[in-house]
């Protein structure tokens, strides 16, 4: 009865321990950044009018690399002082592999033109978003694992709702899309996914997926 106050208490010490705030920090910066057009599309739509297209891109970009920054730092230092929060079960790691499949099909689906995925699902970027951060967090039981994908799993299932409500506000129609642009799409895909499971994710992470 006694160990369960102190493994709170060490939960807690450890969330706000330096390693862990560079990684929470830069959680909010870039999760707050990219919800301002779900709770402040009206003062977004100003700053535009009053500094111009361009300057707002530019503050925009320097914030978004400067949380990604921060989010990779504190990532890495983090995974110093692990935590376990739980085991996952190896059958859970190898659904980790197809849900990444999923999400690395859906990411170009957001950027090549005319593919039938993106007339049908219409944010495929967010779903992959959403589909990468669940897998993860089947596959890594670890207390900055759960803080990393959790944040973004949760971001991603609201800025999914927001933007299909913003969707059906304005009207929006997405074209039904081309099977020759939905086959692209798929392969670009399975070749990111490979990359990743084979090379990258290795050289990037040192985890290697795959073992």
């Amino acid at each position: 009865m006694s160990s369960q106050p102190t493994t709170r208490k060490t939960y807690f010490n450890y969330l706000e321990a330096p390693t862990m705030s560079v990684l929470i920090l830069g959680l909010i910066l870039f999760i707050g950044l990219h919800s301002i057009r779900i709770v402040a599309d009206d003062w977004r739509s100003r700053q535009i009018e009053r500094i111009g297209l361009n300057r707002w891109k530019a503050i925009y970009s320097l914030l978004a690399a400067t949380s990604l920054v921060l989010i990779v730092v504190g990532f890495s230092m983090a995974r110093h002082h692990p935590v376990l929060l739980y085991v996952p079960p190896m059958w859970l790691r190898h659904l980790n592999g197809a849900l990444m499949l999923i999400a690395l099909i859906l990411f170009p689906a957001a950027r090549v033109p005319n593919n039938m995925i993106k007339g049908r699902l219409h944010h495929p970027q967010v779903l992959a978003v959403k589909t990468w951060a669940f897998g993860h967090l089947l596959a890594n039981g670890m207390l900055h694992d759960v803080v990393l994908f959790g944040a973004f799993l949760l971001w991603a299932v609201v800025l999914f709702a927001a933007s299909r409500r913003r969707d059906r506000r304005l009207g929006t129609v997405y074209p039904a899309g081309t099977v020759k642009a939905t086959v692209i799409t798929v392969v670009a895909g399975v070749v990111l996914w490979a990359l990743f499971a084979f090379w990258l994710h290795n050289a990037l992470f040192g985890v290697n997926p795959m073992a």
